[in-house]
């Protein structure tokens, strides 16, 4: 027997069931129990059948990291026999998954768990007679071995014991245990092919792509008005360039529900036919990553075709590295069991999996809650350790293959950020990123969705941070784990090979990492912490140690990060101790300038020899290419733009940053290029624990590198976005108005492009871009209700939590509350989920529930009932129509947070308006906010603000024809429950 567990076929089972429990006992009794009672049950009879163990004693008030009873979990039977395959982790979203429609559910008792375990036991008894076959049989003797419950029922399933050898062994010519985990055996490997042309420039017509929108719509697609005008317009944006660095722009604002996905799906896919040419398609948020990903099944609906046309691109960190999952499956004997039943599930994900990605992928969301939340971060391909070519498992790694993949591809869906680094890193001195080999040309044709968070992606695209988190990163991509557990290879160990034997090259590569030294050592933050201490006593004369300290060589780093906390402490204006404390960079400390100069010097001996040694590599390759073989050479040319990317770049703007010491400050009102500041961050109220302290440098303007670097290799850009405009006033002049009047609207409008140019970037490219508006075909004056609460003190926990309980109670469910601080958010949640609960009202919550983003939006959208706390991510990018989403509250004014880099744009970036800047980023902010609301003709929905201090000014955020009202907290909910609640 493979486990010591019984079969789970007449195992009892447990269901959360509203606020109560039901049970249904071995005897086959069904039982409506409270959590109490529910608990006393369990401690008596034989595990039994659970959804979503972890959330299940959660609602039991029991502590899972004690797992205080043992189970079958199905969604870990799930995962097993269906990797890779999406599932909302609850009973209703299981039955889903498992082909049940939404209204023919079978029951909400606990006897429904039995009617999925039967189908999903029947379908794997079809798997086991299949090609999987063997693979099955290895990986559930292992698991057997783990103790997982689900052994001996999985055994007894697929009849394990019928392919055993009289020995209770699997033959000697089958896949063995030992190896069912070993999955960088098994998966396929990529080959070279020869670089894609570069793309031909045919244009498109705009009745070309009109008509290839109607064919991807189909006869019975929601008429939606706007959807082919804006799909007309974009083709603009695929017009072939007549200058050099001028690329055709279309700047288009689509009102929610133009359905402008598949407005610009339509003329993309119709370029990239005729040109053989590919077209990047980049998003700020996964959630709507994956949306375009679903939508490209009406262009391909053919998987293994699509799966050819369109790859979802992700940074490296997204997917699982294989070298990282071999050196945990080799030490997992001597770990925990339940780490080999996390591992055989990623193998068996692994096996089936798209593209490896582990973060909004086809591995479940909720997989770190059910099997362990360190294990999709340890497999993961984590930053600066990945050594490409000296990897073993190079041609198999999921990011070559996607790589890969997307050089063929059509449409690529990619983010902001990544875009952004692909381009500016192809460019630097005619290089070309570890991702795109410099013989390869860049995508012509770009489209950004989610336009109008363009200056947000290259305000980090192109920042640069000298903190301790970053610089002590970059020492272990250098000099390794230098002791610790990590496998943290370091440039020795990957270049071992390659420079030994070559005096030069060991000699520069020896100088470099003595240089390396200069950055922070392990345990920097601690000796950071230790240096307050230390100051505190040393501040009390009577306790001074008058003794003189011993010289000691100090690491330059950790002087200079000292002397910045010290900065920004003594700066500090508020009385907050913890958390995120800035302060401005002039006028330094005199000690910190004298730091920083020799900080400078010590980063100017470490850079010179990483020139040096990149240089003398790429020699060899001059040197050597009649004898260097492909492999090697490969490995040099991978090494390289590593160098470049991950150390030469990183260090020189370091050095960049470090000579701003040396600047005279900037008078009073004159406009920088850069802002610098200090930033000190601190975790803990009792005992304070430095996280991070360092200088950091943004743009004053981001967009201006966005358009510097995008200018020349790209044809073509479409920048798209239902919120590109602020509506101070009305951006639109009505149909009938004044003279007076037309001429102050169009003025306004005016206004409200060019900041909507400026906001993206397209003002700083050499031809103008051509605008479009696109109206939400929504009839909001009739579907939507807004108010706005004039009696709660929202400063106040108790109250505020009282007003979201009333409006969700009100609602009936189907609530979105978000906010603009985590600590809020999880205050409201702690008061509110149990008084909810009762009222048969689940309520979940971003960092309260141990899921990601996606895997919450999914059970928001399942259970139709349910409400969702959430804070930035949750207001943008967000689809969920229907009754699912019937009401959202937003706890108070989205102000921009006033901090330094804020500061400095509002006086420089706000034509002389900084209040009128505020306004305009928090009326941005609330139009997302009620975008969420209203996403099909058929919705209805309630938007409501808990902030009586809210300005009529920013009322204009709200779309034509939605006029908020004030209200009291109890008339408010008694009108939303008119509005929303079905009439008896």
């Amino acid at each position: 027997m493979p486990s010591s567990f019984p079969s789970a076929r007449y195992a009892p089972a447990l269901m959360v069931r509203q606020h109560l429990f039901s049970l249904l006992t071995e005897d086959g009794e069904l039982l409506t129990l409270s959590a109490s009672e529910a608990c006393r049950h369990l401690r008596t009879m034989t595990p039994p059948l659970v959804v979503n163990a972890p959330d299940t004693l959660s609602e039991l008030g029991l502590r899972t990291s004690e797992q205080p009873f043992p189970c079958f979990d199905l969604l870990e039977l799930y995962t097993f026999v269906y990797p890779a395959r999406p599932v909302v982790p609850t009973p209703r979203g299981l039955a889903i998954a498992l082909g049940h429609e939404p209204d023919d559910i079978p029951s909400e008792e606990a006897d429904l768990l039995h009617t999925l375990l039967s189908q999903i036991l029947a379908d794997l008894e079809t798997l086991s007679n299949g090609p999987q076959a063997e693979f099955l049989n290895a990986l559930t003797i292992r698991l057997g071995q783990a103790e997982w419950p689900w052994a001996s029922t999985v055994a007894e399933c697929i009849r394990l014991n019928s392919r055993l050898t009289s020995s209770g062994k699997l033959p000697d010519d089958a896949m063995q245990p030992a190896d069912a985990l070993r999955i960088w055996h098994k998966l396929p490997k990529w080959e070279e092919a020869a670089p894609r042309p570069p793309a031909s420039a045919y244009p498109i017509t705009a009745a070309e792509a009109r008509t290839r929108l109607a064919a991807l719509l189909g006869e019975t697609a929601e008429n939606r008005a706007g959807q082919a005008d804006f799909s007309s317009v974009s083709t603009i944006a695929f017009t072939p360039a007549t200058h050099a660095a001028s690329p055709s722009i279309v700047l288009a604002e689509a009102g929610t529900g133009t359905g402008k996905t598949l407005g610009y799906l339509a003329p993309a896919s119709l370029w990239t036919e005729r040109n053989d040419g590919t077209v990047w398609i980049s998003t700020y948020t996964r959630h709507l990553q994956r949306q375009i990903e679903q939508e490209t099944k009406r262009i391909f609906p053919d998987e293994a075709t699509r799966r050819r046309h369109v790859v979802l691109r992700k940074g490296r960190e997204n997917y699982m590295c294989l070298l990282n999952m071999e050196d945990i499956v080799n030490s997992a004997a001597s770990r925990p069991a339940r780490l080999t039943v996390a591992l055989a599930m990623l193998a068996r994900w692994a096996m089936a999996s798209a593209d490896g990605d582990l973060t909004g992928g086809d591995l479940p969301g909720w997989f770190g809650s059910v099997f362990g939340h360190n294990i999709t971060s340890a497999v993961a391909d984590r930053r600066g350790e990945c050594i490409h070519g000296a990897c073993a498992h190079y041609q198999r790694c999921f990011v070559e293959h996607t790589i890969r993949r997307a050089r063929e591809a059509d449409l690529v869906i990619a983010n902001h950020a990544l875009v952004m680094a692909q381009v500016a890193y192809a460019r630097h001195d005619g290089d070309a990123t570890e991702e795109t080999p410099q013989e390869e040309t860049i995508p012509s044709h770009y489209i950004f969705d989610e336009g109008h968070h363009l200056s947000d992606a290259a305000d980090g695209a192109f920042s640069a941070e000298l903190s301790g988190l970053e610089a002590a990163e970059l020492r272990r991509w250098l000099l390794g784990a230098e002791g610790n557990r990590s496998r943290a290879r370091g440039l020795k160990r990957r270049l071992d090979d390659l420079v030994s034997g070559h005096k030069k090259l060991e000699a520069q590569l020896d100088s470099a990492l003595m240089a390396a030294h200069a950055l922070p050592a392990p345990g920097w933050s601690v000796r950071l912490n230790e240096s307050e201490t230390t100051q505190e006593k040393t501040d009390t004369p009577e306790e001074a140690d008058t003794t003189p300290p011993a010289p000691k060589l100090e690491n330059p780093t950790e002087v200079f990060l000292r002397l910045i906390r010290q900065q920004v402490m003594a700066r500090n204006q508020t009385d907050q101790s913890y958390g995120t404390i800035e302060c401005d960079l002039h006028p330094p400390l005199p000690e910190l300038t004298h730091a920083s100069h020799t900080l400078a010097q010590a980063y100017m001996q470490l850079a010179q020899p990483l020139r040096a040694l990149a240089s003398a590599l790429n020699f060899r390759l001059q040197d050597e290419a009649d004898t260097l073989d492909s492999t090697t050479r490969g490995r040099i040319e991978a090494m390289v733009r590593s160098l470049q990317r991950r150390a030469i770049t990183r260090v020189e703007a370091w050095i960049s940053m470090l000579e701003t010491f040396d600047q005279p400050a900037r008078e009073p009102g004159t406009m920088p290029e850069h802002v610098h500041f200090l930033r000190l961050t601190r975790r803990g109220k009792q005992h304070l624990i430095e996280q991070d302290v360092g200088l950091h440098r943004h743009w004053l303007d981001p967009t201006i590198p966005f358009a510097g670097i995008m200018a020349l290799p790209a044809q073509g850009l479409l920048i798209t976005s239902a919120t590109l405009r602020d509506r101070s006033e009305s951006a639109d002049p009505p149909a009938s108005s004044t003279p007076a009047q037309a001429e102050f609207d169009t003025e306004e409008a005016e206004r409200s492009w060019a900041a909507a140019e400026a906001l993206t970037g397209v003002c700083h490219f050499p031809a103008p871009a051509v605008r479009a508006s696109l109206s939400s075909p929504f009839d909001y004056a009739s579907q939507t209700r807004t108010f706005i609460i004039n009696d709660l003190d929202h400063n106040n926990l108790h109250d505020l939590s009282a007003a979201f309980r009333t409006l969700f109670t009100a609602s009936g469910g189907g609530g979105l509350g978000l906010f603009t601080a985590i600590s809020r958010l999880k205050g409201v949640h702690s008061h509110i989920a149990t008084p909810l609960r009762e009222q048969n009202i689940p309520l979940y919550a971003q960092h309260v529930n141990a899921l990601d983003n996606a895997t919450l939006i999914d059970i928001f959208r399942t259970e139709e009932n349910a409400c969702l706390l959430g804070t930035d991510a949750m207001r943008d990018g967000v689809d969920v129509p229907g009754r699912a989403l019937r009401l959202v509250v937003f706890e108070r004014v989205p102000w921009p947070r006033p901090d330094i880099l804020h500061r400095e744009r509002r006086v420089h970036l706000s034509g002389g308006d900084p209040k009128g800047y505020d306004d305009s980023i928090a009326r941005m902010k609330l139009r997302q906010a009620f975008g969420r609301l209203i996403r099909s003709q058929s919705d209805r929905g309630v938007f409501v603000l808990l902030d009586r201090r809210t300005p009529s000014r920013l009322l204009s955020a709200f779309p034509h024809g939605v006029s908020p009202e004030r209200r009291g907290l109890a008339k408010a909910a008694e009108e939303i429950r008119s509005f929303l609640l079905p009439k008896d």
